[in-house]
């Protein structure tokens, strides 16, 4: 590792393969805590190439642990997390909005590192029990239209950086590699992104995939559609700017959407937004996030058709009803 820290404070950047060896390197444990810290660094000093992003999945993909849902099209909505901002878990509760209609989802989530409650956390919180056992991910998307993969159980480096990560406190670019790597593989993915440079590297990858992507940015700086102001859409199809207006009827404040200050209080109000009793700010974005990733699937006319089916979901029982299918499940 010295080699490789000497190498890159010389301002060089790494190759796809020796980015993937590193991060094959870290998940064998050669490396100690404070190496791996000082490589991590590396990446908050200048922007990460597309080849040592590339590198890096490759690494997670070839030591990840399989998931075959591949009976089911699921879809996926994730933020890199990063942006600082301690929302309430938008993308989780949107998730649950989206199986509320009967699209099939495979969440990837994770433990927050640089905010209070990550998807992990509120999951955890409400009873959820990680596993990586296929049958059991398999019965929970056909029952309750949803699983939840907690990314270290399926990625060993992810979990010998975790206390890392959480110590550091900050962005770093696992919070990029999250994303790309649902090791279920799914064909529909909405991704947010904290700024646009990163917005322009998923972009980037996710063209030479096969999967039908949506990207977003707030272009207030929030790795989802935070109808604090415009947002920036990325997809198969082009980009567009749409206003806060257009895509959830009101533009709120950022307190509107704080995510609380324990990981207690964001499970409390993680479970009053899904049981119908959001404030209507908190509303307006969870079904905005929702209604661009039923915009995703491609199955629907427009946006529109889209939001009306998340506020359905929503307002009938039925994002609840999935939540509380999934949860019976872990008994």
């Amino acid at each position: 590792m010295k080699k490789i820290l000497q190498y890159l404070f010389e301002h060089k950047t790494l190759s796809r393969e020796q980015a993937r060896e590193v991060l094959v390197n870290i998940s064998s444990g050669i490396y100690s805590d404070a190496e791996i810290a000082s490589f991590t660094t590396v990446f908050l000093m200048r922007s990460i190439t597309i080849p040592e992003l590339m590198g890096f999945r490759d690494a997670l993909i070839e030591l990840s642990v399989k998931v075959d849902l591949s009976s089911y099209e699921v879809l996926d909505i994730v933020g890199t997390g990063g942006d600082g901002k301690n929302t309430f878990n938008i993308s989780t509760l949107s998730c649950f909005l989206v199986a509320g209609t009967g699209q099939k989802v495979a969440k990837h989530g994770n433990y927050g590192a640089s905010s209070i409650s990550g998807s992990s956390n509120v999951m955890e919180m409400h009873g959820y029990r990680f596993s990586a056992d296929n049958p059991k991910l398999l019965k929970e998307v056909e029952q309750a239209n949803i699983c939840f993969m907690h990314a270290p159980m399926f990625h060993p480096a992810l979990k010998v950086v975790g206390p890392i990560r959480r110590n550091l406190g900050v962005r770093t670019f696992f919070n990029m590699l999250g994303p790309m790597v649902n090791p279920a593989l799914p064909a529909i993915q909405v991704i947010g992104v904290y700024n646009l440079e990163m917005a322009r590297i998923y972009s980037y990858l996710l063209q030479q995939s096969d999967a039908r992507f949506t990207i977003v940015h707030s272009m207030d700086g929030y790795d989802e559609i935070s109808l604090t102001g415009d947002s920036k859409v990325i997809d198969n199809e082009g980009e567009k700017i749409y206003s806060a207006i257009a895509l959830g009827k009101r533009i709120v404040s950022p307190m509107d959407i704080f995510g609380g200050n324990s990981t207690e209080e964001a499970a409390k109000i993680f479970l009053k937004i899904l049981k119908g009793e959001g404030t209507w700010a908190q509303n307006a974005v969870v079904i905005a996030n929702a209604a661009m990733a039923l915009r995703a699937t491609g199955k629907y006319p427009d946006y529109e058709t889209c939001y009306a089916l998340a506020v359905e979901s929503l307002e009938s029982g039925r994002a609840l009803q999935s939540f509380e299918k999934l949860i019976s499940l872990q008994k």
